[in-house]
């Protein structure tokens, strides 16, 4: 049988117990106790508190629309009043072939034999990228037996959408 020898000299008595930080002394572990139920409310100090609130019958009710006042302008439709739904197909076709920014940048022409007007449209810088869309801006034609007219605009169109007018401006008639 082995017996065990401490090294330590003296009876239990005559050897210093530790304390809660280390010192000698008689009173190490009720202290470890106490000083937790002292410490336990300050516990949930650093923890966020997150409620949630239902919402009321008003809060979850759609908000109305607001009233439209026509203060701001609209987009332009079509190069102008006088062209029909097939003048204006025709032009839209020739602008979306012109502002394609993989095109190559020359004037591209329309006609419309049933009316007499025909038109080109020329773009006049390279594509930009303004709120999430490809744009350009143009100069076209609009010619009628008698009477011509040109246009200043630009042109935006969303990927995978189609050519759209932006913003149309008349410039002096030309007869």
């Amino acid at each position: 049988m082995r017996r065990c020898v401490s090294r330590a000299k003296g009876t239990s008595a005559q050897i210093p117990s530790r304390g809660l930080f280390g010192r000698a002394g008689g009173f190490g572990r009720p202290w470890r106790g106490l000083a937790a139920l002292a410490l336990l409310p300050l516990s949930g100090c650093g923890v966020p508190i997150i409620t949630f609130q239902a919402e009321t019958v008003a809060e979850a009710s759609p908000k109305p629309d607001p009233t439209t006042t026509g203060s701001i302008d609209r987009h332009p439709e079509t190069f102008g009043r006088d062209l029909g739904a097939e003048d204006w197909r025709r032009a839209h076709a020739a602008l979306a072939v012109a502002l394609d920014p993989q095109g190559n940048g020359r004037p591209v022409k329309w006609d419309n034999p049933e009316t007499n007007l025909r038109g080109s449209v020329n773009p006049t810088g390279l594509p930009y990228v303004a709120h999430d869309q490809i744009c350009r801006d143009f100069l076209a034609s609009v010619i009628a037996p008698g009477r011509s007219r040109f246009l200043r605009g630009t042109g935006c169109k969303p990927s995978g959408g189609e050519w759209t007018l932006k913003r149309v401006r008349g410039t002096k008639t030309v007869i």
